[in-house]
């Protein structure tokens, strides 16, 4: 299975030209693809529903649409359909070949800043049936100004993570509503922009401080770094670039899985020859 994840800014690239099909071509051959700052009336992007763009241009995917900022908006005529409903909506996207099940939008802890913009950030939590069996899936974009929220969200995130199984997915006793009640999966797979650097302290809130002497410890409960497991990270990795100064490069995007995985990572890789967005596009194989 090819698990692939995209931070895709609205829809716009490195030379600053929106073009959804592009980015499409980049995420070819993916399996489950995690998207983060997906929108609908953004007056970026002229307004456009790109959920529902991106939808058709995958005919072949489910997906769910998790908005974790969700706000009104004036639009020029003709852009939304009904000026009563026009929404500004900010989140992240899941799709998958196979059916998802359940999903939810779990809403990160945030902090009113005054002199600079912070949205409400969320991951999207969507079980997935695999050919495997069902597995859980995070499409995950954090806070990129404040080490202190983004430590704060992922705690959150862990906490909600691992508490997955007693707290039921988007729906228990559904045998009431004449439903069959979704899988309650322990493996999963964890993907998205967290706006942080490897082995910077939010990393090590996530996936566990590094031992001197013994290194990481494998532990129930704590995330893998798929990159790391396999020995992916190469000297200046990095997943974004400034598009005003490429000489500026970070490692922002990630994918962790549960300890249940760890053995079945075959391959991760970035593509850094897309243009499609100022991230880069990341993949981890995971064998059946």
């Amino acid at each position: 299975m090819i698990f692939a994840s995209y931070n895709i800014q609205y829809g716009f690239g490195l030379d600053g030209r929106y073009d959804l099909e592009r980015i499409a071509g980049d995420l070819e051959g993916a399996d489950v693809i995690s998207l983060q700052e997906v929108t609908r009336g953004f007056a970026r992007n002229d307004y456009v529903d790109m959920p529902a763009a991106i939808a058709a241009l995958f005919p072949d995917h489910f997906w769910v649409y998790g908005p974790a900022c969700d706000m009104h908006v004036e639009a020029p005529e003709g852009r939304i359909s009904s000026p009563r409903s026009a929404r500004f909506q900010f989140g992240n996207m899941v799709l998958s070949r196979w059916p998802i099940l359940s999903m939810r939008t779990l809403l990160l802890p945030r902090s009113r800043t005054i002199d600079r913009l912070n949205l409400q950030r969320g991951a999207t939590e969507a079980v997935i049936a695999a050919l495997g069996g069902a597995i859980r899936v995070y499409s995950v974009h954090l806070d990129h100004v404040s080490v202190d929220e983004r430590i704060a969200q992922l705690r959150h995130l862990g906490d909600r993570i691992n508490a997955f199984v007693q707290e039921g997915a988007s729906m228990t006793g559904a045998c009431e509503f004449g439903l069959a009640e979704p899988p309650l999966p322990e493996d999963y797979v964890v993907m998205g922009d967290f706006n942080m650097e490897p082995e910077s302290p939010e990393y090590c809130t996530f996936a566990g401080s590094a031992d001197r002497f013994y290194g990481r410890t494998t532990r129930i409960g704590t995330p893998i770094d798929a990159f790391a497991a396999l020995g992916s990270y190469k000297p200046g990795s990095y997943s974004w670039m400034d598009p005003d100064d490429h000489g500026k490069r970070m490692h922002l995007d990630y994918c962790f899985v549960s300890c249940g995985l760890r053995d079945r990572l075959k391959s991760a890789v970035i593509n850094t020859d897309c243009v499609g967005s100022d991230h880069f596009p990341l993949r981890v194989e995971i064998v059946d």
